[in-house]
Parts: C-alpha cells; sequence; structure tokens
C-alpha cells in the first residue's frame, strides 16, 4: 500500500507532504483523521523556532531547532492524545522536510504538528532535546513545495510567535 499524500495550502501558498502510514501508523492515522474531518482547515502556523529566538549562550548545552508549527485545533474539537511512536521504532527521522507530532511529554500529543527546516537528529529517540529522550513522532515528511514552509520560517514574529500567524487555508488527501 502507498503512502497518503496531503496538499497542505496556507495564505502564502501550498506543499505536499507524504504521509509515512506504513512505518509510522498511529501518529499517521491520527493526523490523518484530523486531515479527513477537516479540524486543520483555518487553522495556522503560529510559530517558528530560529537560532536568534531560543536559549542564550549562558546555556551552552541548549540543542537549538529550526522547525515551523501549526495545526492546533480548538481544544473542544480535539482528540484525545495518543501513544508515543518513536522514530527508534519507526525509522522516520527528523531531516530536512520531515513532520512531526508536537508533544509536552510522551502520550501527550494531539493535534498541534511541526516540519523540520533542517535535519534535527537531536529531535530523535535518545536526541537531547527532550530530557525524557524519547524525541518526537516523526510521521511524514514535504516531498514539494519546500519553499513555501521556508518562507513561513522566515515571516515577522515576537518571540517564536509569528505576527500574524500564517492561515492554514485546508489540508486534503490527494489521491495517488
Amino acid at each position: 500500500m502507498n503512502d497518503p499524500t496531503v496538499l497542505v495550502k496556507t495564505e502564502l501558498g501550498g506543499f505536499l507532504m507524504e504521509v509515512s502510514l506504513n512505518k509510522a501508523p498511529i501518529t499517521s492515522a491520527n493526523f490523518l483523521r484530523y486531515v479527513d474531518e477537516k479540524l486543520y482547515d483555518g487553522t495556522s502556523f503560529f510559530r517558528t523556532v530560529t537560532e536568534d529566538n531560543q536559549p542564550t549562550p549562558q546555556q551552552p548545552t541548549a540543542v537549538k531547532i529550526l522547525v515551523i508549527q501549526g495545526g492546533q485545533v480548538d481544544k473542544a474539537k480535539e482528540h484525545p492524545p495518543i501513544e508515543h511512536e518513536t522514530t527508534q521504532k519507526t525509522s522516520v527521522r527528523h531531516v530536512v522536510g520531515a513532520v512531526s507530532m508536537s508533544r509536552s511529554k510522551p502520550g501527550t500529543a494531539t493535534s498541534s504538528f511541526f516540519i523540520c527546516i533542517r535535519d534535527e537528529p537531536e529531535l530523535d529517540f535518545g536526541g537531547q532535546r527532550n530530557a525524557d529522550g524519547q524525541g518526537f513522532s516523526a510521521f511524514g515528511r514535504v516531498v514539494s513545495g519546500m519553499d513555501v514552509v521556508e518562507r513561513i520560517h522566515t515571516q515577522p514574529k515576537e518571540g517564536q510567535r509569528l505576527q500574524p500567524p500564517i492561515k492554514i487555508l485546508s489540508i486534503t488527501r490527494i489521491l495517488t
């Protein structure tokens, strides 16, 4: 079975993502549930993490990352959190264009996801970004339109908050 592809349309343009349903079935099914129920439509990319808006040099052990985050669904419409699928289990790594679920601790991921602007191995299982060492659950990758993702990453911000957020017009499955 081929992995599904989704089209993400934003106010700055669109991009295609391949969802690794075969390798990361729990996380992918969760994401696709939000897609199929159109719950991402009208949400936004609200966060951009850049070199200049992370821990200061006084924290030399801090791991810096480059990502954009979006898809935060209204709490009343969110589905329950899902089981944490580590990159050790799935082999879906945090490389340029990787799509991954946001979380605070393992087993808390719901709707919000992020996209890596560069290779981010410290977000994988065993990486140093999380004190628990479990990493994040990568479940797909941008296969076309990475220039749009990069454009979102460089939009005006206050701290890590995009100002204004970049609206997600829709996320839909593409028949392949």
